[in-house]
């Protein structure tokens, strides 16, 4: 593995952002930086072996200082929405910033994403990445605890990306990690000629604020039904606002298993992605603002898709939802593995 670190940028306080850039012995080469915890790019072989990134960002550090919706940062300390920013454990009530329509959403509006993070990095024959670090201190966006959380991104040579999450909190904390990563395996473009499967058969109905409804529902016989791989942009039209709804994956168990396929089938760049969580989120950028990204790039709507691997949304309100309550004493993991194919 070839491990290159340098800087980035620098934050508002003058602290140096780090850029981390390791790649294995097939030419599989990430990039990410400590502002964020943030994936910059990932590059992979096509049919013709010819390499090309496939996440979108930016070239420079300070465009990641300006508004946008995430691209490829930790989200938390709860990922998507937390009904008026209310919640409550063992009797007490907390109030969270509302940065979205009334309600908390990706952890508000200085969340771990607008963060400085530490990085360690780290080899072992097997793999190569980086750990991040920070403390989310008690009352940051509202949340109770000290929450001392880690973002770690290995690669090995198997083309493989883990994305591993750990933390500890000193008082009972909801807590939900994940990434926002949009990929586009064509490298420009739009993704709804992309192919995706999920697996899942039922999917939790969301308001236009991202707020569940009710219960589960079906994707039988929907345009929310991707339990067979098709286009991404088959039946989008049928969709009012664009998919961007919690799948409910099956098997939701704590193991890594499969969550999705996602396929561009000019390149035959293919990505499996394997979760513990019990959630996936698919959002194809539907309501991506015109900006101007990596080479000059025009990223726009259906620039890119997120699968974002989550707890359902709003748990911490639904005793029938799968979530995480972190409590003293216990340790929060949680795993992401990204595998990388030509077919």
């Amino acid at each position: 593995m070839e491990i290159v670190k340098e800087r980035f940028g620098s934050a508002y306080d003058g602290t140096t952002i780090d850029k981390i850039r390791i790649t294995n012995a097939n030419g599989v080469c990430m990039e990410c930086m400590s502002y964020g915890a943030t994936l910059l790019s990932l590059q992979t072989p096509g049919k013709k072996n010819d390499f090309d990134d496939v996440v979108l960002g930016f070239d420079t550090f300070d465009e990641y200082l300006k508004p946008h919706p995430y691209v490829g940062a930790t989200i938390g300390r709860v990922a998507g929405r937390i009904a008026a920013g209310e919640f409550s454990i063992g009797g007490r009530s907390y109030h969270l910033d509302q940065n979205s329509g009334g309600h908390h959403y990706n952890g508000g509006r200085n969340g771990f994403d607008k963060s400085i993070w530490i990085p360690e990095i780290f080899g072992n024959g097997e793999e190569a990445g980086v750990i991040f670090r920070r403390i989310s201190e008690d009352g940051e966006e509202g949340y109770p605890g000290n929450l001392d959380v880690q973002v770690t991104y290995a690669l090995n040579d198997r083309n493989e990306l883990a994305l591993r999450y750990w933390a500890s909190s000193d008082r009972a904390t909801p807590v939900n990690l994940t990434n926002n990563i949009f990929w586009n395996l064509g490298g420009k473009g739009s993704v709804l000629n992309h192919k995706l499967r999920i697996n899942a058969d039922r999917y939790l109905p969301e308001d236009e604020y991202g707020v569940p409804m009710g219960d589960a529902l079906s994707v039988k016989n929907t345009p929310m039904d991707f339990s067979q791989a098709r286009l991404i942009g088959r039946e989008i039209k049928f969709v009012p606002g664009g998919y961007k709804e919690c799948y409910v994956l099956k098997d939701a168990e704590t193991r890594l298993r499969p969550a999705a396929i996602l396929n561009h089938p000019e390149s035959g760049r293919t990505v499996e992605v394997y979760t513990t969580k019990p959630g996936l989120v698919m959002y194809p950028a539907t309501n991506m603002k015109e900006m101007t990204g990596k080479k000059g790039m025009r990223y726009g709507a259906h620039s890119g898709v997120a699968l974002q691997p989550v707890f359902f949304p709003d748990y911490v309100n639904h005793s029938e939802f799968l979530g995480e309550i972190l409590r003293p004493k216990e340790e929060y993991q949680q795993e992401t593995v990204l595998r990388f194919s030509v077919r």
